[in-house]
């Protein structure tokens, strides 16, 4: 289990680990809005953070791409990379999820350090070990298990979020929510993310990583109890795939949510999840996340899509749904028809 860390001195903090971790050379991965918004916050305070070698590869989930691994492989290289080298990835998902597969997998592994700068990475992609990038047209199709040796999150970045990406990050939080309690959902249904309280949002982020710790620690390998995480994300990375498909791409958060609205439809309808409940939540969803743009017509390539999802074995697709909030329903199996019911609740309810 990586060490976790909530600061307000991020080059303080970061220095101070870099220091006690000794490597040999040093690197920082950013995107092009990390490298313009964030990067001096490393790099302040006379640290040996600010002799870094930056690496800098294109920004959203379209540049989630071979080429790009391919391009930090060679940077670090190209700029004497060894096994006692550290890669500190400063960034969203995108970055945490490309930067930790390409340290896990030059020379065999190096160390890596994740920066998450998103909501969205502080409360998922950054903690729990998953690494990988998109291809073929598929979400996160290669990749491998791999922790970082510590997630570093600076509270200020919280500061500066645009309300896409806030709403982004508190998908997954709704999410986590959901597994864990009444409590915790109801609290998250009332929250204002119109209006964000960051004192509260600071204290529900540290629930809703201590909720996807737990789940991690117990299963790190995604062999069982850890693919309750992918709540709402079978159908979610379909639609981010046919949203890329079209050119049109979305926020992963955006995705989840919709994803979570079929999948709550679908735990009414065969697990017994409460029918009030769903309708809560999806009040919230569709009121803070508005409508995925997508026709009938779509339907068999989002089925196509969720028959390649990692979770399935022996030909079917793998839901996860939910018999209650905190009652998890692990490797439920549903006919085409009753995964096309639930897109069909999706667009009607838009």
């Amino acid at each position: 289990m990586p060490i976790s860390f909530l600061t307000k001195r991020l080059a303080d903090h970061l220095g101070r680990l870099v220091d006690l971790m000794s490597p040999d050379r040093l690197f920082v991965l950013v995107d092009e809005n990390t490298h313009r918004l964030c990067l001096s916050r490393l790099t302040e305070g006379g640290t040996r953070l600010a002799e870094a070698h930056v690496i800098t590869i294109g920004a959203t989930d379209s540049h989630k791409t071979l080429e790009s691994l391919a391009h930090v492989w060679k940077s670090l290289s190209e700029n004497g990379a060894t096994r006692h080298s550290l890669l500190i990835n400063l960034g969203g998902g995108m970055v945490t999820d490309l930067g930790g597969f390409a340290a896990a997998t030059f020379k065999r592994g190096i160390r890596f350090v994740n920066v998450p700068t998103t909501l969205l990475s502080m409360v998922d992609a950054a903690v729990g070990g998953k690494t990988g990038i998109n291809f073929n047209g598929l979400k996160n199709e290669v990749g491998c298990f791999r922790e970082s040796e510590a997630v570093v999150v600076d509270i200020n970045f919280l500061l500066t979020l645009d309300q896409q990406n806030l709403r982004s990050g508190y998908a997954e939080m709704l999410k986590h929510a959901l597994l864990e309690s009444d409590r915790m959902w109801a609290e998250h249904l009332r929250f204002d993310l119109d209006n964000p309280d960051y004192a509260a949002l600071l204290s529900m982020v540290e629930q809703s990583v201590g909720t996807k710790q737990r789940i991690v620690d117990a299963d790190p390998h995604e062999k069982g109890l850890r693919k309750a995480l992918n709540l709402g994300h079978t159908v979610g990375h379909a639609f981010e795939s046919l949203a890329l498909e079209k050119g049109q791409p979305v926020l992963h958060g955006y995705a989840v949510a919709w994803g979570l609205l079929c999948e709550l439809y679908l735990s009414a309808k065969h697990t017994g999840f409460s029918t009030q409940q769903m309708q809560q939540t999806a009040a919230f969803i569709r009121r803070n996340y508005g409508a995925f743009a997508f026709g009938c017509q779509d339907y068999e390539t989002l089925y196509a899509f969720m028959q390649h999802d990692k979770k399935n074995q022996g030909g079917e697709i793998n839901f996860t749904l939910l018999g209650g909030i905190g009652d998890i329903r692990l490797d439920c199996h549903l006919t085409k028809e009753d995964v096309f019911d639930s897109l069909d609740f999706l667009r009607e309810g838009a």
